[in-house]
């Protein structure tokens, strides 16, 4: 008498659950496409019980190993990125158009087309009088503002 392994539908149902429900537990983001693999799998086991198990652990491998390719290369991608937590020397040089008028160690205000260290509009300070309307260079980062001079 032979024993032989079957993995049946609920199983793989039972484990992607479980994995899904261990990624609450792991903030990587993850361990959830594996899971999501599993459920799949679960559902064509459901539909096709005949499926060998070598060909269930093949498409698990498969979907998993996609989807975590197309979370990585495609969604990942397309989120909005910031400068959030580079270096202040990472920014310096980047032009902004100047909102409100700055004149000599006053401050006025200077908005960028993408955040910079986390923020499109910063408090600025200048050496010269810049008007409103133009166009400003990122020169130094000095706390909680920014000092720029014209572009």
């Amino acid at each position: 008498m032979e024993n032989v392994l079957i993995i049946e539908w609920w199983h793989w149902v039972l484990g992607g659950l479980g994995l899904v429900l261990l990624e609450l537990a792991l903030p990587s983001f993850f361990v959830i496409w594996f899971g999501l693999g599993a459920l799949l799998v679960g559902l064509s086991v459901l539909a096709l019980p005949t499926l060998a198990l070598t060909a269930q652990i093949a498409l698990w491998i498969i979907t998993s190993v996609v989807m975590v390719v197309l979370w990585f290369s495609v969604f990942k991608r397309s989120q909005h990125k910031t400068l959030i937590g580079t270096a202040a020397g990472e920014v310096i040089g980047e032009v902004g158009l100047l909102v409100s008028a700055v004149a000599p160690f006053q401050r006025g205000k200077v908005r960028f087309q993408r955040p910079l260290l986390g923020a499109e509009e910063w408090v600025c300070m200048a050496e010269t009088a810049i008007t409103a309307g133009e166009r400003v260079r990122v020169v130094s980062v000095e706390g909680s503002f920014i000092k720029v001079a014209k572009a």
